[in-house]
């Protein structure tokens, strides 16, 4: 313990962004003094990794949606499809003031609702008016529908809160178990990927704890700010066996095993999110693509998955340079 306080002063007399990242830069400090010691060199310098990019604005990452207005006395006409209440419900104070995943099951269950009774015998009782004005809404619906999915998601403080910037990177020594969060992540991908079936059924309370899964810890930021500050640690491991590439000493084995689950995590954590924004059936925003590309990518070359592994990859061919050390 008093050394990690130590630690913590010295980061902050260099100014470090944060000041110290407690166990997370513990386990690359570590791992610095060990390569430093091993080659007989000065101490590694170190400078605070960058942090993420700021999430999207909200209005930049919503779809615009035109809304829809019908009389009480045009959805009464409907009444035989067993929408009146439901739109009732939507239009009294709190159904306005309801959050964006309320208002993703409700569009979903008026579109169902419509869509049973436009293929259904109801649609021939009714007047031709009428039945034109179901076909329309029924239309319309279906035609927003997709887009009704992705602006509650991207609505959510939930699923905001994923993406702050104000978290903290994940000690590998100590990784959280992400069951919890890719059963949500998974949830809401299988809720999109549903969106146009009639027999599917979203439940209200199972989409609510899932979202609070995702409010309780920003585990796809921790993840981010994970593969930042191995990459940032990474390279400054890499200028140093560089620096010293003719050197004859040994180096100590590279113990990667709470670094092999990081990487697990971090790829399925990343996998998920990717999975999830593409069930989407929309031409999504071009910030929030630009935000993915750059941030959750797991193919570009510049977003944080591919830099840590570039620089773990150049340091398991700079170690390869030297001999190991013997055991004991």
């Amino acid at each position: 313990m008093i050394r990690s306080i130590k630690r913590c002063f010295f980061l902050a007399t260099l100014g470090l962004l944060g000041g110290c990242v407690d166990g997370a830069d513990e386990v690359w400090i570590d791992y610095h003094e060990t390569l430093a010691q091993a080659l007989d060199a000065a101490p590694i310098e170190r400078q605070a990794p960058e942090n993420i990019g700021a999430f999207v604005d909200r209005r930049e990452r919503l779809i615009a949606i035109p809304e829809v207005r019908e009389s009480m006395l045009n959805v009464y006409a409907l009444r035989e499809c067993n929408i009146t209440s439901l739109v009732a419900a939507r239009n009294n104070q709190l159904g306005r003031v309801a959050p964006p995943s309320q208002h993703w099951l409700y569009e979903r269950t008026l579109w169902q609702r419509l869509t049973r009774c436009t293929e259904g015998d109801i649609v021939g009782s009714l007047g031709a008016e009428d039945r034109a004005r179901l076909e329309a809404l029924t239309a319309l619906k279906t035609e927003q529908l997709p887009a009704v999915g992705w602006n509650a998601l991207f609505d959510s403080e939930e699923w905001e809160k994923n993406f702050s910037r104000a978290s903290d990177p994940l000690d590998p020594r100590d990784l959280p178990d992400p069951a919890a969060a890719l059963a949500a992540l998974d949830y809401l991908t299988t809720m999109v990927e549903r969106t146009y079936s009639l027999s599917w059924q979203a439940d209200s309370a199972t989409l609510e704890g899932h979202l609070k899964v995702l409010q309780r810890r920003p585990l796809v930021a921790e993840v981010l700010r994970s593969l930042q500050l191995g990459y940032t640690r990474l390279n400054e491991a890499n200028r140093l066996l560089a620096r010293h590439l003719e050197s004859n000493q040994c180096l100590p084995a590279w113990e990667t095993a709470a670094l092999d689950e990081l990487t697990a995590l971090s790829r399925r954590v990343l996998s998920a999110v990717n999975a999830l924004i593409a069930a989407h059936e929309v031409t999504p925003p071009s910030a929030v693509v630009a935000y993915q590309r750059r941030w959750l990518s797991l193919e570009e070359a510049a977003a944080p998955w591919e830099r840590f592994q570039a620089a773990r990859l150049e340091h398991t061919v700079l170690r390869a340079h030297f001999p190991r050390c013997a055991a004991g």
